[in-house]
C-alpha cells in the first residue's frame, strides 16, 4: 500500500531536462505515485521546449541554457546562468505548488546554495542525491589537478555538510559520501539507478540498421571526452581492417559535444561507412538500435571517475538480453558480473579482441544475455530501488513529524 505524504518535493536538475533523464523521472513518479507533491526545475532541451507543464502529476518547470558548454569559461558561463535561473523558479514554485525539501542532483556541486539558503531561511530540508563525482569528473574532462580541482572537492564537502541526507548510487559513492563528505553513515542511502522492464521491451530486431552486414555492435550514451568513443573507433578500425571484419557494423546513438569530433575520427580512420552516428534520438528508435544489436559495448576511459560510477547503459544492455563488452572497470563489474567480458584498460585492441570473441561464439552470447537479463529482472530492476528512495525520505521528513 503506497505511503500518503502531504510533503511537498522540489527536484532540481541542471544537466538534463526531465522526463529525459531517466533516473530523475523515475524518481519523481515514484515520489509521486507514493503521495508526495513533486515539481522539478531543469534545463529545456530538444522535444522538451515548454517553459512549464505537467506530465503525470509532476508539475515541470523549465529555463533555456545559451550552449552547451566546454572548457572552464564556458562551465562559469553555464552554471551562472542555471543557477540564476533555478533559484528564480524555486521562488515560482514556492508560491504555487510549494516545497518542504530541496533535492539537488549533481552537476554542478553548487545548487548546495540554492538549498542551503532555502533551508536557512525558510527551513526547508537539503536531500542531496548524487549523480556524478565531480572532482574526478573535472580530472577526467582537463586532466590535471589544479585549484579548479580543489574548488570541486571544496564544493562537494559543503554540499555534504548541507545536506540532511544524501542519496548514492553505489557503495563507492556511499563511501565518498561519508569518507571525502564526512556524512553520518546512518544518513546515506544507495538507489542504484535500476532500468524498467516495461519500458526497455524486447522487440523484433530491424536489419536494416545493420546496413547489409551480418553483425551489429550497439552502443548508447553520451559521446563525450570520458566516454572513450575515441577508443571504440579505433577498436572498430583494428576489428575492421586488421581483423579484416567487414561483416560487422556499429550503431552509435547519443549526442554530445564530441559527436562532430567523432564522426570526423570515423572518416579519418577510413571507416565511416561502417558507422552510424544516430545523435540524439526518441526511445523508440534507441530501443529498435539496441534490440537489432548482436553485442552492447560500453568504452568509458578507465579513469578514477568512471572506475566508481555506475552506468546506466550496462543495465540497460542487459535489461535487453544483450551480451556486453567494456573495459574493466569496478563499479562495470559489480553491476555487469557474468553478462559481460572486460577488456584490458583503455586498450582499443583487447576490446576490438573481445568484440571478435564474443560475434564468433553465438552460444555464448545468448548465455550471457540471458544472464544479464535475469539480474536486472531479480535484483536491479527499479522496483527494488523503490523502498529504498522512500527510506531516505522517511529519514529526511523524521524530524517534522
Amino acid at each position: 500500500m503506497s505511503h500518503i505524504s502531504p510533503y511537498r518535493v522540489l527536484i532540481l536538475v541542471e544537466n538534463l531536462p526531465s522526463p529525459f533523464d531517466r533516473r530523475v523521472w523515475q524518481e519523481a513518479t515514484t515520489l509521486h505515485d507514493n503521495g508526495y507533491v513533486v515539481s522539478i526545475i531543469c534545463p529545456t532541451g530538444k522535444g522538451y521546449e515548454k517553459e512549464y507543464e505537467v506530465v503525470d502529476g509532476i508539475h515541470i518547470y523549465r529555463y533555456h541554457l545559451p550552449f552547451e558548454a566546454e572548457g572552464a569559461k564556458g562551465y562559469l558561463i553555464e552554471y551562472s546562468v542555471a543557477l540564476f535561473h533555478t533559484f528564480r523558479l524555486a521562488w515560482k514554485v514556492q508560491f504555487s505548488q510549494g516545497f518542504d525539501v530541496v533535492h539537488a542532483c549533481n552537476p554542478p556541486d553548487l545548487l548546495f546554495l540554492i538549498g542551503g539558503f532555502f533551508k536557512l531561511f525558510l527551513r526547508k530540508k537539503f536531500l542531496f542525491d548524487h549523480h556524478d563525482i565531480n572532482p574526478e569528473l573535472y580530472e577526467a574532462k582537463f586532466g590535471r589537478r589544479d585549484f579548479f580541482y580543489k574548488l570541486m572537492v571544496l564544493f562537494e564537502r559543503w554540499t555534504f555538510k548541507t545536506a540532511d541526507v544524501s542519496i548514492a548510487t553505489n557503495e563507492s559513492y556511499k563511501r565518498i559520501a561519508i569518507e571525502r563528505g564526512g556524512m553520518d553513515p546512518a544518513k546515506v542511502f544507495v538507489v542504484r539507478s535500476g532500468p524498467k522492464l516495461d519500458r526497455l521491451r524486447i522487440l523484433p530486431s530491424k536489419e536494416e540498421f545493420k546496413q547489409g552486414r551480418r553483425y551489429l555492435v550497439g552502443y548508447v550514451g553520451v559521446m563525450g571526452a570520458q566516454e572513450g568513443i575515441d577508443l571504440l573507433l579505433q577498436a572498430a578500425c583494428y576489428l575492421i581492417k586488421d581483423l579484416g571484419r567487414s561483416d560487422v557494423h556499429f550503431g552509435l546513438v547519443g549526442g554530445g559535444t564530441s559527436l562532430d569530433e567523432m564522426k570526423q575520427m570515423a572518416i579519418d580512420l577510413g571507416i565511416s561507412e561502417f558507422i552510424t552516428f544516430t545523435g540524439r534520438v526518441p526511445d523508440q528508435e534507441l530501443l529498435e538500435m539496441l534490440n537489432t544489436a548482436d553485442i552492447c559495448v560500453n568504452p568509458d576511459v578507465a579513469n578514477e571517475m568512471n572506475d566508481k560510477s555506475t552506468m546506466n547503459k550496462i543495465m540497460e544492455y542487459m535489461a535487453l538480453a544483450k551480451p556486453i563488452v567494456q573495459f574493466d572497470l569496478t563499479e562495470g563489474r559489480v553491476s555487469a558480473q557474468d553478462a559481460s567480458l572486460y577488456a584490458k584498460k583503455n586498450d582499443p585492441v583487447d576490446l576490438a579482441l573481445k568484440i571478435a570473441q564474443l560475434l564468433d561464439d553465438p552460444q555464448l552470447r545468448e548465455q550471457m544475455g540471458e544472464f544479464g537479463r535475469n539480474r536486472v529482472r531479480n535484483e536491479l530492476e527499479w522496483q527494488y530501488e523503490v523502498p529504498k528512495l522512500l527510506a531516505a525520505y522517511e529519514a529526511i521528513f523524521s524530524a517534522l513529524k
